[in-house]
């Protein structure tokens, strides 16, 4: 009993070396080959890969280091379950549990749900989904902003975001923007969480705005009225 405790503690002590070094060597190639940051490798669902949440999103490398795959991995012997999507739900869900404090939130009166909406001054979308504020709160739908501004830091867009999360009335900040394009106001270190929330959208995924996530993880891109985003979440 002792010799089979033994090897199966050798067994085990030698797998995990083993798993340290592919794991090195995965994340040596994603940094040197290619300049990605690789903070943590976890094994992934394919044999010889592991997964790596990058500023890209989620990618799969060899233990090796020679190969990389970005997309979705499903498994077909469980209803086509999307295995990357599952894992990316957990991710959203802790990140964005780090960045609470630098949204922008319109609370419901008797809150049910809570959505996490990316979102942009300059998108007509979401200027409808800030039109029906009233509506969500009224289901007891929480909204909560980050910022998205599609074209990036040198758009007018990211700096009249800047300006609304620096002001000291936030959500009438957000509201005067949505309706018009412009922000009064100046910069202040509170903008920097505009460069956050773009850098924390596209490591999501986000390609578009509006694109809300749900408490799940669940990423939901585009608008969806009131009504429609209730049945969804009450589907969950």
């Amino acid at each position: 009993m002792k010799r089979a405790l033994g090897f199966f503690l050798a067994g085990a002590l030698s797998f995990g070396v083993q798993a340290e070094a592919d794991s090195s060597a995965a994340k040596a190639a994603l940094e040197e080959k290619l300049g990605i940051p690789a903070s943590e490798l976890n094994p992934a669902p394919i044999a010889g890969f592991f997964e790596v949440v990058t500023p890209q999103g989620l990618l799969y490398v060899s233990a090796d280091g020679s190969r990389l795959i970005h997309g979705n991995v499903y498994d077909m012997d469980n209803g086509m379950v999307n295995l990357t999507e599952q894992t990316m739900g957990k991710v959203r869900q802790d990140m964005l549990s780090q960045v609470e404090d630098s949204m922008i939130v319109f609370p419901a009166d008797k809150e049910k749900y809570v959505v996490t909406v990316f979102t942009d001054i300059s998108c007509g979308y979401c200027r409808k989904l800030h039109d029906d504020m009233a509506d969500y709160n009224a289901r007891g739908i929480t909204i909560r902003y980050l910022a998205f501004p599609r074209g990036g830091q040198n758009s007018q867009a990211w700096t009249e975001m800047e300006k609304v999360w620096c002001a000291k009335d936030q959500q009438q900040a957000m509201t005067q923007a949505k309706a018009s394009g412009k922000a009064s106001g100046a910069r202040c270190t509170a903008a920097d969480s505009v460069g956050a929330h773009y850098a924390l959208g596209a490591t999501f995924g986000v390609n578009g705005t509006p694109a809300m996530v749900l408490e799940d993880g669940t990423m939901v891109p585009g608008y969806l009225p009131p009504e429609r985003l209730l049945m969804s979440l009450q589907s969950q």
